[in-house]
């Protein structure tokens, strides 16, 4: 009785993950259901008293290829937006070809459970242990599954290089020409730090220069932005107004931004 009421509380669980899964817009919570999914299978496998395999769901799917997933995850960026540019040229075609080939085989998987005749656990267990047996069929019956499964982890890795690949439009500068624009620009000096002969150390703090004055690009201006917010402004009026223009500054678009903008309405 217990059995069967595990079983159809984690089948609606992991059916619900799953459809989850499939129909989020966000990448991070698809992954989190797709935990769920392999947490509810290694119960599942634990009832059914095949504790090594529930074992190897947990250490080896829910830990190693969940961890892929989140490379994934960092590789594309969870805040980044979605391209519609397609770099590989007809990957469509291929996509729909593939998901018709993955529902062909769940057809198949589907029929075979329905109407193949159930072995029971004991014969399937017969040949010295579950995990002889299991061993026995990964390496003889279906050892050309399993080594397609692991071509497909390694094409998930592929994916994700795939994925995290971005159209250059222009070249990418080099440390000569990087070096160059530096000493022609209004700043061929390192940047002062904060706090510098001023009272305070503080990384929130403008630095004076030797003539007394404040030099506003010592301070980041994240961290400007976050004070204004915030009101942690200084009682100096003139650090405060420092803090204030660095802020209004990082609210106005950069060059890099307003090229960015000008080459997607390009595309």
């Amino acid at each position: 009785m217990g059995e069967t009421i595990t079983f159809w509380v984690l089948a609606v669980v992991s059916v619900g993950a799953a459809l989850g899964m499939v129909f989020n817009r966000k990448a991070v919570y698809s992954a989190l259901m797709l935990g769920t999914v392999m947490l509810c299978l290694a119960v599942l496998y634990a009832v059914q008293d095949a504790p090594f395999l529930a074992a190897v769901q947990i250490i080896v799917y829910t830990g190693a290829i969940m961890m892929l997933f989140l490379f994934v995850l960092m590789l594309v960026g969870v805040d980044s937006s979605d391209s519609f540019v397609e770099t590989l040229k007809g990957q469509r075609v291929w996509a729909v070809l593939a998901a018709l080939g993955f529902l062909a085989l769940i057809v198949l998987a589907v029929g075979n459970a329905i109407f193949a005749p159930q072995a029971g656990l004991a014969q399937a267990t017969g040949q010295g242990g579950y995990i002889r047996s299991i061993a026995l069929l990964l390496f003889t019956k279906y050892v050309f599954a399993f080594e397609i499964t692991s071509a497909l982890l390694i094409t998930a890795a592929l994916a994700a290089m795939v994925l995290a690949h971005r159209e250059k439009l222009t070249e990418k500068a080099t440390q000569k020409d990087l070096s160059r624009a530096r000493f022609l620009g209004d700043h061929p000096s390192p940047l002062p730090g904060p706090g510098t002969y001023a009272r305070s150390n503080a990384i929130d703090m403008p630095a004076l220069l030797p003539d007394g004055s404040v030099a506003e690009t010592s301070v980041n201006r994240y961290i400007a932005r976050y004070d204004v917010e915030h009101d942690h402004l200084p009682e100096d009026p003139k650090l405060a107004d420092a803090i204030k223009h660095t802020a209004e500054l990082d609210e106005a678009p950069t060059e890099a931004e307003k090229d960015a903008e000008t080459n997607e309405v390009t595309k």
